[in-house]
């Protein structure tokens, strides 16, 4: 069993309250919108990290981060990019692939929207973690937690963060 860190859109953003949620996962997972490398890096000092660029990431972070992420934990299939809209509202640059080979985790970020859903048409668990940073419109910070364990996602929480 793997106890994820589920974050998104920290624009440069990261703080020891954020850091504290770090050091309790056995992994980071970053949906994009990192902003400064200097908040994977602080990451990636603690815990191993998953990271995908966002929009707003500069050549620096595309280097070092794919637009994508597919992978396998404790075997839950997941796939990780930043803008990758809803179910039934997919984004176009990966509607095809999504529906011709679902994942059973999509994560994305950009919307700053916390929003988890099932997709009924796909079989698929969609996360978004809204944003964690300071900068946006959101009212509130928000990150996931969560585990995954022989092909399942356990025990969600929202880690919620009054001060924008």
């Amino acid at each position: 069993m793997k106890q994820i860190l589920l974050l998104s859109d920290t624009h440069g953003y990261i703080d020891d309250r954020i850091m504290k949620h770090v050091k309790h996962a056995d992994e980071v997972w970053h949906a994009g919108d990192i902003g400064d490398l200097a908040v994977t890096d602080r990451i990636k000092a603690e815990k191993p990290l998953v990271a995908v660029f966002g929009n707003i990431d500069g050549a620096e972070a595309r280097r070092e981060f794919r637009e994508h992420e597919r992978f396998v934990r404790e075997g839950v299939d997941v796939w990780i990019t930043h803008i990758g809209g809803y179910p039934n509202r997919y984004n176009a640059r990966i509607r095809e692939t999504i529906r011709k080979r679902p994942p059973k985790l999509f994560i994305c970020g950009h919307s700053h929207i916390l929003k988890v859903q099932f997709d009924h048409k796909l079989k698929l668990l969609h996360m978004n973690p809204g944003a964690v940073g300071r900068k946006g419109f959101h009212k509130k910070r928000t990150m996931l937690r969560f585990a995954i364990d022989k092909g399942e996602v356990k025990n969600l929480e929202v880690v919620e963060f009054e001060d924008r």
